[in-house]
């Protein structure tokens, strides 16, 4: 399923037959925590909510809780005293990660391995200080 056919599901009301296409991460996330990894998500997002992050709202229940991951949202108006950078990015164990790059389109630009201490620190500083202020997907109400 190409990501517009996706795209046309959920923003359809079907989110349950879109989520089919990310059934490997959801196994993936499923193996991860049954071992006892915490995978925690955190997306820092505009209000009123675009139509992507809508679908991704719309995703989150059936591919990213169903997977075990521990979403959180924050709204970027109550992020402004956060030091942030300027990617999205994955840390692992604390000691390393990826940042990820995006085209102009939204298609993926390739990741880009972190392994400098300094950076995974500030990286994960920074992540924290989104989980501790961010909403629980379960509480989070898109506006």
């Amino acid at each position: 399923m190409t990501f517009e056919e996706e795209w046309a599901r959920a923003t359809r009301g079907r989110a349950h037959e879109a989520s089919a296409a990310y059934q490997a991460w959801t196994e993936l996330a499923k193996e991860a925590t049954a071992r006892g990894v915490v995978v925690r998500r955190a997306r820092i997002i505009s209000e009123p909510i675009s139509d992507y992050c809508r679908f991704e709202y719309d995703l989150t229940g059936p591919v990213n809780i169903a997977g075990g991951e521990l979403v959180r949202w924050l709204p970027r108006r109550r992020a402004s005293d956060i030091a942030l950078h300027g990617n999205d990015f994955w840390i692992f164990d604390g000691t390393r990660g990826n940042f990820n790059h995006f085209a102009g389109d939204g298609s993926s630009a390739g990741p880009e391995p972190i392994s400098d201490p300094r950076v995974v620190k500030l990286c994960a500083d920074a992540f924290e200080a989104v989980w501790e202020r961010a909403t629980p997907h379960e509480e989070y109400k898109p506006v």
